[in-house]
């Protein structure tokens, strides 16, 4: 969700900086589009490195001795980590 908003704010901030060519006395449309592109930019990173961060997983190797076959079993577990929520 956050890679879509940073993606979202960075167009709008587009439209207003760029393709918008009034001016409004009390605003400047321009520098608002700018912030709106800088933090369009900040949220997508940030969405970008929490969905990294959530994706990394754990591999887990046991090894032990069967005591009724007398054989060697090695188990293998893998898990997520989903340290962002």
């Amino acid at each position: 969700m956050s890679i879509g908003a940073g993606i979202a704010l960075f167009v709008i901030g587009a439209i207003l900086a760029f393709a918008l060519n009034f001016d409004v006395e009390w605003i400047n449309l321009d520098l608002i589009g700018y912030i709106f592109m800088g933090a369009g930019v900040l949220v997508f990173i940030l969405g970008i490195i929490l969905l990294a961060r959530r994706r990394q997983t754990d591999t887990v190797t046991r090894t032990s001795v069967d005591p009724a076959a007398g054989e060697q079993v090695t188990r293998r577990s893998t898990s997520t980590r989903d340290d962002a929520v």
